[in-house]
């Protein structure tokens, strides 16, 4: 079988595409090419500091740390997070977060509006990054994915940009990218030296080894060419996708899981596998988002703030409700610290608990007062934790 491989010369794509985020997706229509591959506690006694301060415009430094703004004074502490402000305007999402592996004090942290933030003190305080390469054309760059393994990073974002480290994020290099890229980036995962692996909306999967100036298809069509060959097989609502997803997570050894951009089904791909497979729903709601529980189980959200997870510890249709306190508020991601303890995030402030693996689940009645949807909950170890959510809103966990 034939290599589909792209060399990569930038052609910038345009920026007026809607793109996805960890809540919803806009739906937009796209011609797809045919793919070929060549062969993924105790409660804290600290407190945030009772002091009321005036909001303020942060000009932008470079390397230098900054002061988180102090808490109001009305304020509740939260019980095993804090608070951690940010020289940022209001407005921005924040949209992935990671830290060098060999020093979890250096980090970065992305988000719309072209923010990139850096921290050197393991996310108690940030300083917002300049890329030079990122910022010689009028864009106004939505940053989507970041990943470290060792020294060496990749960013991603939208309109199409590709960002590459070999020195833990101190110089950033930009890297060509092709203009037959099928769909907009969404997610790129560092898999070892000059390697990633990475994922666009329209279900393209891509690896490089030499440090991402070519290419290599690891399946052979887009998702919208998998349904228009198996739209009759069962999957119900098939005939309406899109071609996007909505969201997509990987598991630690390689497996996807992604949610159709209507939310009516789901799919699923691992290593080998030449093709995405579509799984009905097995809930009457539509799909909120989905991932990869510590143990190797799925779990599952629908709209309106139900939970779900699958039976057993692999790959499974066969899903399980369980009771939450999510107050009507739609519950938008999980994120595991260890196979028992894990945190769910959403809408309106909601954080909820579990200590047995997502049997049960314990509202955080203190982050009620956050005025913010939470997006994405992020575990780089067991005792770095950081929440992100809109309007600039980041919580660290506080062990």
């Amino acid at each position: 079988m034939a290599c589909s491989c792209w060399n990569s010369i930038f052609t910038p794509l345009k920026p007026t595409y809607n793109t996805i985020s960890s809540a919803a997706a806009s739906p937009h229509h796209h011609q797809l090419p045919r793919l070929v591959p060549r062969a993924s506690s105790s409660i804290n006694r600290r407190q945030l500091i009772a002091e009321t301060a005036a909001a303020i415009a942060l000009p932008p430094l470079l390397g230098a740390g900054i002061s988180p703004i102090p808490a109001k004074a009305d304020e509740v502490p939260l019980s095993e997070w804090e608070r951690v402000y940010l020289p940022i305007d209001p407005g921005v999402v924040l949209l992935d977060i990671a830290f060098v592996p060999d020093d979890p004090t250096h980090g970065f942290l992305l988000g719309t509006r072209q923010t990139i933030l850096e921290t050197k003190d393991g996310g108690t305080t940030w300083a917002s990054r300049s890329i030079a390469s990122a910022e010689e054309e009028d864009f106004n760059y939505r940053f989507n994915s970041i990943s470290f393994k060792g020294k060496e990073g990749w960013i991603i974002g939208k309109p199409a940009i590709l960002l590459y480290t070999s020195d833990a994020g101190e110089t950033w290099q930009r890297i060509p990218l092709s203009s037959q890229l099928p769909g907009d980036m969404v997610y790129i995962k560092a898999t070892g030296e000059k390697s990633a692996e990475m994922v666009t909306d329209e279900g393209a999967i891509y690896v490089t080894s030499n440090k991402g100036y070519n290419w290599k298809a690891a399946i052979q069509e887009t998702v919208s060419a998998t349904l228009n060959r198996t739209v009759s097989s069962g999957i119900s609502g098939a005939s309406y996708y899109t071609g996007t997803f909505s969201t997509v997570n990987r598991s630690p050894d390689g497996r996807y899981v992604a949610v159709s951009s209507r939310g009516n089904f789901y799919l699923t791909w691992e290593p080998g596998q030449a093709y995405w497979q579509p799984h009905n729903r097995a809930v009457a709601r539509r799909i909120q988002n989905m991932g990869w529980r510590a143990d190797g189980g799925l779990w599952l959200l629908v709209r309106g703030g139900g939970l779900y997870l699958s039976k057993g510890t692999g790959l499974s249709e066969d899903f399980e409700e369980v009771s939450v306190q999510s107050r009507g508020f739609g519950i938008l991601d999980v994120g595991y610290r260890s196979q028992d303890e894990a945190w769910a995030a959403g809408g309106s402030g909601i954080l909820l608990k579990t200590k047995n693996g997502g049997k049960t689940w314990i509202r955080d009645k203190a982050a009620d007062n956050i005025a913010a949807n939470l997006y994405s909950v992020k575990f780089i170890n067991d005792n770095q934790g950081f929440v992100l959510g809109n309007d600039g809103v980041l919580l660290k966990y506080l062990g």
